[in-house]
């Protein structure tokens, strides 16, 4: 609660719940019910930074080409690696996206371990 009270404007003084913007001058905390002035609300925005690895922390998900890298898990194709010209890739596929989207298939020559993509 101390924290709320000394750096951000936008929540309760007394119990730290987000306040609510319930008139053009005044506003609300939806817990406790107090009211106060919304003085110091109106005309500010609120900005944050979202990172793929912040998301990545805060789902326990780990790099998806590093998952990849168990052998039984990929199968070779007969496909010609644009590193090296060897005549055999290892591909796996991950749904990297939504559901009704194809997934996307990862490709990796056994030989020089160039790595490719295909959506």
């Amino acid at each position: 609660m101390a924290y709320s009270q000394a750096r951000d404007f936008m929540f309760c003084n007394l119990c730290g719940t987000m306040l609510s913007l319930v008139s053009s001058k005044t506003v609300e905390c939806p817990l406790c019910e107090t009211r106060t002035s919304a003085k110091g609300v109106l005309g500010l925005e609120i900005g944050y930074t979202l990172t793929v690895e912040d998301i990545r922390r805060d789902l326990g998900i780990s790099n998806a080409m590093e998952e990849m890298t168990t052998k039984e898990s990929a199968a070779l194709i007969k496909q010609t690696c644009k590193s090296c010209g060897n005549t055999e890739l290892e591909y796996t596929t991950r749904q990297m996206r939504s559901a009704d989207e194809g997934q996307t298939v990862f490709l990796v020559c056994p030989k020089c371990k160039a790595r490719d993509t295909e959506n």
